[in-house]
């Protein structure tokens, strides 16, 4: 047998590659599995037809950080307003951005939108291969292999959070996370089939999201039960092991409420890279290490007022920070200043706020003052 060996040293496990024949079986018995309890997904192709590569494509992109049950209303959507990659190809920004709101990591919409303007431009749809496939905008390695298997049964690897799991507790790979991800891509490839590639990939998606759980996965559902070595140590629920989690940095930053003549509130389109890029957001200071002082803050006011301070501070969690804002609010006069947009509260849903910003229109809008 050809081993993996593990080379951050001997405290964890190795694992070896199972012979030719052992995982032959291993694949067999997931895909006899997958036929009689696979998933209805709606962007799932039904058993024998071929799939939809667009369809196959959205719901990779929309699945990235978001569960299969909050995906499943948004993709019916949006393949019901942009039916091809062309249809989504001729939308403009706002819209998409608008009609994805609450799947939140907008940047992913933003690229998608690149992706289908590129493709449509192409002519000849989705590229096949893995390469090609990495060569369009929002498109890494697991959704390049996603979509490589599933739409074209090509025999490649995705692995995912599910697929990591699996392979974790099937080997008793104990190496934490992520360390442990290149051992884990490892004992994947080597289970990936040439027959059936796509129905493997999800085969093993499924496991994972439905029987090999993170906690209290059900082993006498599995179709792999009798090779899980984490099953048969008793240390199943325990894997994949995960090093211990850094807490987040946390950042400051002060809201303008900025209410004019008509009850119209300020909002500014936010620079397309970046962090909420291209998305609407009320004037703010940047957001920084340090909190800011009210004074210094004003200094920053996208307009001449009297800036009051409110008793409220909003929180938002994202990726890699937590975020603290402040609040000042103040009526003006005049035209809005360069770059900045009037919107009645009652019109913010006209635009593509996040989830930040609603949470800061949540708190201000009461504000005695205005809006």
């Amino acid at each position: 047998m050809k081993r993996q060996a593990d080379r951050a040293g001997p405290a964890h496990q190795e694992f070896a590659i199972p012979a030719p024949a052992a995982r032959a079986r291993l694949a067999a018995r997931l895909l006899a599995w997958y036929d009689r309890h696979r998933r209805d997904l709606p962007w799932r192709a039904p058993p024998g037809a071929k799939p939809d590569p667009y369809r196959v494509w959205l719901s990779e992109i929309m699945l990235q950080q978001t569960t299969v049950a909050t995906v499943g209303p948004y993709f019916e959507r949006f393949v019901a307003r942009w039916p091809t990659v062309e249809a989504l190809a001729a939308a403009e920004t706002d819209e998409v951005l608008h009609a994805w709101q609450g799947l939140g990591y907008y940047a992913r919409a933003r690229n998608m939108l690149a992706c289908a303007k590129a493709v449509a431009a192409g002519g000849r749809g989705f590229p096949e291969d893995e390469a090609g496939l990495r060569a369009l905008p929002g498109i890494g390695p697991y959704t390049a292999a996603a979509i490589a298997a599933i739409a074209f049964d090509r025999p490649a690897t995705a692995v995912d959070g599910n697929v990591e799991r699996v392979m974790a507790r099937l080997f008793a790979i104990d190496r934490p996370l992520p360390a442990a991800k290149p051992l884990l891509r490892a004992a994947a490839e080597s289970l990936t089939p040439p027959r059936r590639p796509g129905d493997y990939a999800q085969a093993a998606m499924d496991l994972g999201a439905t029987v090999c759980t993170p906690r209290r996965p059900d082993c006498g559902a599995c179709p792999w039960r009798d090779a899980c070595r984490a099953r048969r140590a008793g240390i199943a629920e325990s894997l994949p092991a995960r090093a211990p989690r850094k807490k987040k940095p946390k950042r400051f930053g002060t809201v303008f409420w900025a209410v004019d003549g008509t009850g119209a509130v300020l909002l500014r389109r936010r620079p397309e890279k970046g962090l909420l890029g291209g998305m609407m957001e009320f004037p703010s200071t940047d957001w920084r290490e340090a909190p800011w002082t009210d004074a210094a803050a004003v200094a920053l006011a996208p307009v001449a007022a009297d800036w009051s301070p409110l008793p409220a501070t909003v929180h938002h969690v994202f990726t890699h920070f937590e975020l603290e804002l402040g609040l000042l609010a103040a009526r003006f006069d005049g035209a809005p200043p360069a770059g900045m947009l009037p919107c009645p509260p009652d019109r913010f849903s006209d635009y593509a706020l996040p989830t930040v910003m609603k949470k800061v229109a949540a708190l201000a809008r009461d504000w005695p003052g205005g809006g």
